[in-house]
């Protein structure tokens, strides 16, 4: 029997894959985990990355590091680049996109990049639909999906309108973040009309034109509401695999990404969003972000992305499936065996996790001894300790930089 299920799980050696990511940021932990993840299997990884400088660069589960390129400079000037990484890989590679941006250039051009990559084929529009945060609330209204009460603003007359109606304090997040410089916030929570320009940095009636209009949120729930889920779906968005996660500590709190998370069992939760990616007719990977109403006792959509999350090794099931060895499989058109959850495993990013301690240490100390001893960490791994220098020589630069602008003395 054992056997048997090993057969099952082992991932087609011929099918390579590249790892796309078009937005500059080399400290993104889901990366490695995608590019560890597949090459333990023995699949050749390949990503574009930034730099040699980069931690993914360092693994020992990488296959080579390709030259880095934007989506943002030319879509074509890309579509060349990636065909000739494909020439340079040598057969069709499966594409894996791990940040927005790549995520909706791969769905907009996905018939000219089948040639050489193998990849999901959600409906063209609809990962920008579900990716634009404006786009997205109107879909849940239309759809009848739980979403917080929300409002689009294209101007600063409206922002104040905005904020007027649905009170204070709120959650701003631009619609279009993969469009703002790299940088600059993407969300905030704002309790008055000039914490809500500081979305866009320094200049934030340019970014309105940039990336906006901004949506401004009211936030529902309270400590210990965040949820996420994530999937994978085949053509006909039926789930093959997926998993709740509770949020237990985030960066930035209440609207930030998972710094120690924990797969729970929620079938409440699961059902609603493998109902609600049905009902929009998604496929491929999904990272859903929802927030529980208690009052209500439902769960609202707040974020649809796309793509991979970088939090995705939470959900290593108890045979050694995950979202991308599972996305290997069906598109190389292996059987998919039924999941087998492993409940209460945690995820913790250690450097923003050391970050919040010494930021927030209060928020730290509550969490139980065992969660911050997961089970997973995004950059530490026993068979792949190199990517910990870069990773490591990247905060001393940063921190020393940081407390460089806080020492230097006014002119």
């Amino acid at each position: 029997m054992a056997s048997r299920r090993s057969a099952q799980l082992e991932l087609d050696v011929d099918l390579p894959v590249l790892i796309l990511r078009t937005r500059r940021y080399p400290l993104h932990h889901g990366t490695l985990g995608a590019a560890r993840s597949l090459g333990r299997a023995g699949v050749e990884v390949h990503a574009l990355l930034e730099t040699r400088a980069n931690p993914t660069a360092w693994s020992r589960h990488l296959h080579r590091g390709q030259p880095w390129c934007v989506e943002s400079d030319s879509p074509e000037k890309l579509l060349a680049h990636l065909r000739c990484v494909a020439r340079d890989i040598g057969r069709r590679a499966m594409l894996v996109t791990v940040d927005d941006a790549s995520a909706l250039f791969a769905a907009a051009h996905a018939p000219r990049l089948r040639d050489d990559f193998v990849l999901p084929a959600p409906p063209p529009d609809l990962p920008r639909q579900v990716a634009d945060k404006a786009e997205l609330a109107d879909l849940c209204r239309r759809h009848d999906i739980d979403h917080p009460p929300s409002r689009v603003a294209g101007d600063l007359r409206e922002i104040d309108e905005a904020m007027t109606r649905l009170g204070l304090p709120l959650i701003a997040k631009w619609a279009r973040p993969w469009q703002l410089p790299v940088g600059c916030p993407s969300t905030l929570v704002v309790g008055d009309r000039s914490q809500a320009l500081r979305l866009g940095g320094e200049n934030g009636t340019a970014a309105l034109t940039l990336a906006g209009p901004v949506v401004l949120q009211r936030i529902v729930g309270g400590d210990g509401d965040d949820w996420f889920y994530q999937g994978y779906f085949d053509e006909s968005s039926t789930c093959l695999f997926g998993g709740v996660g509770r949020k237990l500590l985030a960066r930035p709190a209440k609207n930030g990404h998972t710094v120690v998370g924990q797969w729970v069992a929620n079938p409440e939760l699961e059902e609603h969003a493998c109902a609600l990616v049905k009902q929009l007719g998604y496929q491929g990977v999904v990272d859903l972000d929802f927030r529980y109403d208690r009052a209500t006792r439902t769960y609202h959509l707040v974020d649809f992305n796309p793509r991979l999350g970088a939090q995705f090794r939470l959900f290593h099931d108890l045979q050694g499936l995950d979202i991308v060895r599972v996305q290997h499989l069906h598109l190389s058109g292996r059987p998919v065996p039924p999941i087998r959850p492993a409940y209460g495993r945690t995820l913790l990013v250690e450097n923003h996790y050391l970050q919040n301690a010494v930021a927030r240490p209060a928020r730290c100390a509550t969490l139980p001894r065992r969660l911050r001893q997961a089970d997973e960490l995004a950059w530490l791994a026993a068979d792949d300790l190199m990517p910990l220098l870069p990773l490591a020589w990247q905060n001393i630069v940063a921190a020393t930089s940081k407390l460089g602008r806080r020492v230097r003395p006014p002119r």
